[in-house]
């Protein structure tokens, strides 16, 4: 089986899945719009004069968009 014709049967066969797909899709996006107004706050207040904090965020950020890259491509 596969990824296209998962989705596919979560969408048309199972009960409200549409909804469960659309739902995943759009907390997705709101994660990164949250993210990114997180990151936006911090470059506002000037929170990158704290080095070490900045960095470790950064790299996290960096982290969630390879994640969020791989779940997108890969099947």
């Amino acid at each position: 089986m596969t990824a296209f014709s998962s989705v596919t049967h979560i969408c048309r066969d199972v009960n409200y899945g549409w909804i469960i797909r659309y739902m995943h899709a759009n907390g997705a996006s709101m994660f990164f719009i949250c993210l990114y107004m997180h990151v936006g706050r911090g470059m506002y207040y000037g929170s990158y004069t704290f080095s070490e904090t900045w960095n470790i965020g950064i790299m996290l950020l960096f982290a969630v968009m390879a994640t969020a890259f791989m779940g997108y491509v890969l099947p």
